[in-house]
């Protein structure tokens, strides 16, 4: 196999590569390669919107934030928060082990953490929103149509799509029934859980607003 880190110009550092190889030793080969897939998606938004890596963001902190941001849906990364909170933790320690500085390990975090939250990622710095933007067009190919032309097919014939959904659908919901406080109302494991027909606690905000200070108007 050719060096993928040459052959799609990936930003090349000791810590891109050890972030790739822990990629690759902890998570399914289908999250694996959604996850870089995330990446060349990422990058390709960037250039169609006309972002320069260096320039207008932080390329090596997307490249992180990109390849690392499903660390929780491993059994390494697997805690007791929603994944993306213990995907963030997880990339944070893993990062702050490896020398990164605190300002842009902060930066990785919020880009995990927040890769799902659609109506407020796309609103925060780049490495921010291409996470999330990149995420969303290999998941669910939200925006693929602005993607330039060849980016999707070159990435899927290095990255295959393994599974339906790259398989993440089945470990969330897995994760969530092991462990239901992993998922808050409102977020994406709720939801997914929720249509999945697992046992989630059948919460409605109206029945929390009436619990809420008894006695009180």
């Amino acid at each position: 196999m050719s060096d993928r880190f040459a052959e799609f110009s990936l930003p090349d550092t000791d810590l891109t590569r050890k972030a790739y190889d822990l990629l690759f030793a902890t998570g399914t080969p289908a999250l694996a390669h959604h996850s870089v897939r995330t990446y060349l998606f990422a990058r390709a938004f960037g250039e169609a919107g006309g972002l320069r890596a260096g320039d207008d963001y932080d390329d090596e902190a997307l490249f992180l934030a990109s390849v690392l941001h499903d660390l929780g849906l491993t059994e390494r990364g697997n805690g007791g928060h929603r994944f993306e909170v213990d995907g963030a933790d997880l990339a944070a320690e893993f990062l702050t082990a490896n020398g990164l500085d605190a300002a842009r390990v902060r930066v990785v975090w919020e880009a995990i953490a927040l890769h799902t939250s659609r109506g407020i990622a796309h609103r925060m710095r780049p490495e921010i929103a291409l996470t999330h933007a990149g995420t969303g067009a290999d998941i669910a190919a939200l925006g693929a149509e602005r993607l330039p032309a060849g980016v999707a097919e070159r990435a899927h014939a290095a990255f295959p799509r393994l599974e339906p959904g790259c398989g993440l659908t089945e470990i969330i919901v897995g994760q969530v029934e092991a462990d239901p406080a992993k998922a808050p109302l409102g977020s994406l494991p709720y939801e997914l859980a929720r249509q999945a027909g697992a046992a989630v606690p059948d919460l409605r905000w109206t029945d929390l607003i009436a619990a809420a200070w008894p006695g009180t108007p």
